[in-house]
């Protein structure tokens, strides 16, 4: 028979959840993993990872970053895998950033979505070596993107779903206009091979998620707009007032 729950005791399970998550910031920094040199790739890393940032611009306990080590051990210099993009939610972000990397021991919790972006040195390496490397670190979703339609990787667009231990592929769909995609349930968003080009959409409107660029120029229409309003209500205020004076000289009168 199950002890009864006291208010003592739902007092202590309340504040366990509130409990911050544990700090790492003071340990030292892991070394920046080997560059490869492919700008294309560095690209999509970069565009990727900040349309993803701003589609959790809300949220304060969501990771997006990359190219740091993933380590279940921080010492182990045999764990090599340095992942494009990294995705983890519930937990503090500037603790793991100034650890400049992932170490899953410290975190208590591996990453919930990896992606990785073939090159012409590493592409072979993403579908074979490191989707088993990370479905043993237990990594939630393990994405693939390749812009030349499949000459690095196996596939222009993939994804595999965690599921016992082991992954299992997540539906690819082709769509008749040439759109290759699929749908991720950690970012509750599709993926989008669109000739060559990776692009994240909202299932719910269908519409492709803004760049930076984009996010700055509405960002900019909106405060010209916003200013327009003021100097439109100033406008209306002033002329309140100018007639307002004008009745009053008229009652004088």
């Amino acid at each position: 028979m199950a002890a009864p729950t006291t208010q003592k005791s739902r007092r202590s399970a309340v504040a366990l959840e509130l409990l911050p998550p544990p700090d790492y910031s003071h340990l030292e920094p892991l070394p920046d993993p080997p560059r490869e040199p492919d700008m294309q790739q560095h690209e999509w890393v970069i565009y990727f990872c900040a349309v993803l940032r701003i589609f959790f611009a809300g949220r304060y306990d969501v990771l997006v970053s990359g190219q740091g080590y993933l380590r279940h051990d921080p010492y182990n210099q045999d764990e090599r895998f340095v992942p494009d993009c990294v995705v983890v939610t519930g937990v503090n972000p500037a603790n793991i950033i100034s650890r400049n990397g992932y170490v899953i021991s410290e975190v208590g919790k591996p990453p919930d979505f990896v992606l990785e972006i073939a090159s012409r040195s590493t592409g072979r390496r993403d579908y074979t070596v490191k989707r088993e490397g990370y479905a043993r670190y237990n990594v939630g979703e393990y994405w693939r993107f390749d812009h030349t339609g499949g000459r690095f990787h196996d596939a222009p667009l993939a994804g595999d779903l965690l599921v016992g231990g082991r992954y299992e592929p997540l539906p690819i769909h082709r769509d008749p206009d040439g759109l290759i995609w699929g749908h991720s349930p950690v970012l509750g968003l599709d993926l989008c091979w669109d000739d060559g080009e990776l692009r994240l959409r909202d299932p719910r409107t269908g519409e492709y998620l803004p760049t930076p660029e984009q996010t700055a120029v509405r960002a900019d229409h909106a405060e010209v707009e916003r200013d327009n309003a003021l100097n439109r209500a100033a406008e209306a205020e002033a002329e309140n007032i100018r007639l307002r004076e004008r009745l009053l000289r008229l009652e004088e009168d």
